[in-house]
C-alpha cells in the first residue's frame, strides 16, 4: 500500500509540474500535442481539443509535447503562430519556468495545509542531563523548563541550540522548576559536530537533551502563511545547498539516491501518517523544482539558458551546438539515474 502511494505522490507532483508547463503555455497561444504521465508505451489516451491526454506505462516521469519543441532533434522547428519556436525568448523562459514554479507553488500549499493541520513541536523541557557538562555543573535537572536564554523567550526545543549557538561567551538561562523560576548563568562547552552534509562543524552545547513532551501548533490564517512561505525557502534552500556540494565534491556521489529511495521513503512517511506524508510531498516537489532548474540541455534550465544566450546575442545557438548540448544533457541526465539507481541497490544491499 505505501508503494502505491508512493507512486501515486510522485505522478501527482509530476502532473503538477507538466500543468505548470501546459497552463503557461496554452496562454501564449502555444499548441500543446502530447501531455502524459510517464514514459514509453501509452495505457490511456484520450483527446480533449488538440491535446492528447495520456498515462504511460513507466510512471517515472512525464511531458508535454509543444508544437514546434522536439527534445529528440532541437533542429526540428516549425514557426507557425501556435508554434513553440515562433514565440519571444522571454515568453518561451516563462513557459518553461512555470514547471518548477508548479512544483514550489504545491510545495508552499502542502506547508499552508500543515500549518492549518497544526505542527507538533517539543515543548522545551530538560530530560537528560550528561554528566561533566556545563548544564551539569550548573545543577540543571531533569523536568526543568527552559524560559529564556539571554532575555529571548523560548517557547519551543528548537529555539534552544539556535540561541545557544548564536550566543558568545557565557550564556544565562532562566528556568522552571517546581513553579519557580530561577537563573543559571554557564559557558557551553564547544565541540567538533557534522552538520547534515558529513561536513565537521563546531557547535555550541551545554549537555541536555529534549523530554518527550510536545504541544501542536495551529496557525492562524495569517501566521500560516508566513509558515509556508519560510518552510518553502528553507527546503529550497537545502535543495540548493545539496546540489552545490554535490557539484563541488564536498558532498560524495554515493550520497545521491535515485528513484527507489525516493519511493520508499515516501511509503515509509505514508506509514508514519498523513503529516508526515505532507512534509516529505513538500520536499520531493521542491527537489523536483530545483532540479529542473539546473542549467542541463535535458531539463527546464537548459532550454532557459538557450533562451537567455538567444537574448543576450540577439540570435539562436547555432542548431549543431544546440543537438550537440541536448544529447549531452540527456547522457548527464541518464548517467545521474543511473548512478542514483546503483547507490540504492547497493544501500538495499546493504
Amino acid at each position: 500500500m505505501g508503494i502505491l502511494v508512493a507512486l501515486l505522490v510522485l505522478s501527482f507532483l509530476i502532473f503538477f509540474h507538466e500543468l505548470g508547463h501546459f497552463t503557461a503555455a496554452r496562454f501564449f497561444g502555444v499548441r500543446v500535442d502530447v501531455f502524459s504521465i510517464g514514459f514509453g508505451k501509452r495505457l490511456w489516451t484520450k483527446k480533449i481539443g488538440q491535446t492528447e491526454w495520456s498515462l504511460s506505462a513507466i510512471p517515472l516521469g512525464g511531458y508535454v509535447k509543444m508544437k514546434g519543441q522536439e527534445d529528440a532533434d532541437p533542429t526540428l522547428k516549425s514557426m507557425d503562430p501556435d508554434s513553440y519556436n515562433a514565440k519571444k525568448p522571454w515568453q518561451r523562459i516563462i513557459i518553461l519556468l512555470a514547471g518548477p514554479f508548479a512544483n514550489f507553488l504545491m510545495a508552499f500549499l502542502l506547508y499552508l495545509a500543515i500549518a492549518y493541520m497544526g505542527v507538533p513541536k517539543l515543548l522545551p523541557y530538560v530530560g537528560e542531563v550528561s554528566k561533566d557538562t556545563p548544564a551539569f555543573q550548573a545543577g540543571l535537572q531533569k523536568g526543568d523548563k527552559i524560559v529564556q536564554i539571554n532575555g529571548h523567550n523560548i517557547r519551543f526545543w528548537e529555539e534552544i541550540g539556535k540561541a545557544i549557538n548564536e550566543s558568545s561567551g557565557k550564556i544565562t538561562l532562566i528556568i522552571e522548576r517546581s513553579h519557580h523560576l530561577k537563573t543559571v548563568i554557564l559557558e557551553p562547552k564547544i565541540i567538533e559536530d557534522k552538520n547534515i552534509f558529513e561536513e565537521p562543524i563546531k557547535r555550541r552545547i551545554i549537555g541536555i537533551s529534549p523530554l518527550p513532551k510536545q504541544t501542536t501548533v495551529v496557525y492562524g490564517f495569517i501566521d500560516g502563511f508566513k509558515y509556508a512561505w519560510d518552510e518553502t525557502v528553507k527546503a529550497s534552500t537545502l535543495i540548493f545547498k545539496s546540489v552545490q556540494k554535490l557539484i563541488t565534491g564536498a558532498v560524495g556521489a554515493d550520497k545521491l539516491g535515485g528513484i527507489i529511495t525516493i519511493v520508499d521513503v515516501t511509503a515509509q512517511a505514508t506509514h508514519a501518517g498523513i503529516l508526515a506524508l505532507f512534509f516529505f510531498t513538500a520536499l520531493i516537489s521542491v527537489n523536483l523544482g530545483v532540479l529542473n532548474l539546473l542549467p542541463i540541455p535535458a531539463l527546464d534550465g537548459g532550454h532557459i539558458m538557450f533562451n537567455l544566450y538567444e537574448i543576450l546575442r540577439g540570435k539562436e545557438p547555432s542548431e549543431s551546438v544546440m543537438y550537440y548540448m541536448t544529447v549531452t544533457g540527456w547522457i548527464i541526465l541518464g548517467g545521474l539515474m543511473m548512478l542514483g539507481l546503483y547507490n540504492d541497490i547497493n544501500r538495499l544491499m546493504g
